[in-house]
């Protein structure tokens, strides 16, 4: 389906020769969205204003690259000092960790990119803006006309809230086909990087940093214990993004099955009032066996996280009510989920929905694709024992 942000390009056909800017800005913005995703959760956005209200007052010195003779740990300068408190080089790295493996890997399939279309452009006798416009341009402007734009206006027009304010077809046929024409040009774009990645045997070694995430206080699952690939997801039941990333969630257990066991850890932000008691009112269900239809409940409408109807939706999944209250009552859970409160902390989440698919951390609302693509990598590498690669240092 069309994303509504298409609706707001300008509707000029791709010239041959803006074809490459075109592309490469198409980079730079999946480069952006890499950033993007990791705010399109619940954040710490207060405790990040305090965090450096606090910085402030402690007297925060921030250091500069250390001149010969400035204070080191070893190989590992330090970079500030609050008081007698030092924080080093090492310590940022390892909190960087994701953003840095980001920065190598988009450089790194940029160059890939590159080579593979000066060498494809090359074997056509063709520059490389016009192998692009070739492969690229002219077969979305070939492919998108009125008569394809039309029947796409017909099919979405209750659908998509842009058409259906556009008001008639007329009135957004121009900005429409370009928009069609952009996201097949996008989509052709990809499908023939990857087809001359796949000819070239192009393999990207470098290794994604992982976690080990600490489950030996037992939470709730779906799936077997030896399932190829765990995904664990730390939550928030009053956060709209966690909300969102459910149909995803569904859709890798739908596609994946018995290969994928997906994992729950309560993170419960502390701007959310309803989420602790959300958590512990899953916790609860979970004692009687029914975790997922909760879990399921409480995010098919987070209108209703107040103790009554939290106590009301139990009663509607059919658990023993007595116990159920008498559990969420006392707080039964607070200290399990405290605990994964700080699981949380000590792995650097700092929102929600962040996800960790065999330690590799995605973070944020992301469409099934990005679940699709790293949960592919690793059963993938599971049938490739022995490979090369080169970590994140």
């Amino acid at each position: 389906m069309i994303i509504l942000s298409a609706f707001e390009f300008r509707p000029t056909a791709l010239a041959k020769k803006d074809v490459l800017n075109k592309v490469r800005k198409h980079r730079e913005q999946s480069v952006a969205g890499t950033a993007v995703s990791r705010a399109s959760g619940c954040i710490f956005l207060a405790a990040l204003a305090a965090f450096t209200t606090a910085l402030i007052f402690l007297g925060l010195t921030l250091v500069r690259p250390a001149p010969a003779g400035a204070a080191t740990s070893g190989s590992d300068p330090v970079l500030a000092e609050i008081g007698k408190h030092k924080i080093t080089q090492q310590e940022v790295d390892a909190k960087i960790k994701m953003q840095l493996y980001d920065a190598r890997k988009n450089a790194l399939d940029e160059m890939v990119d590159d080579y593979l279309l000066r060498q494809a452009a090359k074997r056509e006798k063709l520059s490389v803006t016009d192998y692009v416009t070739r492969e690229v341009n002219d077969k979305a402007t070939a492919d998108i006309n009125d008569a394809t734009a039309k029947k796409f206006y017909d099919e979405n027009k209750d659908k998509i809230p842009a058409l259906k304010s556009a008001g008639s077809y007329d009135k957004i046929k121009d900005r429409l086909i370009a928009a069609l024409r952009q996201r097949d040009a996008q989509q052709l774009h990809e499908q023939l990087m990857a087809r001359l990645r796949k000819e070239a045997d192009a393999k990207i070694l470098l290794v994604p940093p992982r976690v080990s995430v600490d489950l030996s206080a037992g939470h709730p699952t779906l799936g077997p214990d030896d399932a190829q690939v765990k995904v664990i997801e730390f939550g928030d039941f009053q956060c709209p993004f966690c909300k969102r990333s459910e149909d995803a969630v569904k859709a890798i257990r739908q596609k994946y099955g018995n290969r994928v066991q997906l994992v729950y850890m309560d993170f419960p932000l502390s701007f959310h009032p309803d989420a602790m008691p959300a958590a512990n009112a899953a916790r609860c269900a979970q004692a009687q066996g029914k975790f997922w239809q909760y879990h399921d409940a409480l995010f098919a409408d987070q209108s209703k996280l107040a103790p009554k109807d939290l106590k009301a939706t139990a009663k509607s999944l059919g658990l023993d009510t007595a116990k159920f209250d008498a559990c969420f009552d006392k707080d039964q859970y607070s200290q399990s989920i405290q605990q994964d409160l700080e699981e949380g902390h000590k792995l650097n989440v700092s929102g929600t929905p962040t996800f960790f698919i065999d330690g590799r951390e995605l973070v944020g609302a992301q469409p099934t694709e990005s679940f699709v693509s790293i949960i592919d990598q690793e059963l993938a590498k599971k049938s490739e024992p022995g490979k090369k690669t080169a970590s994140v240092q």
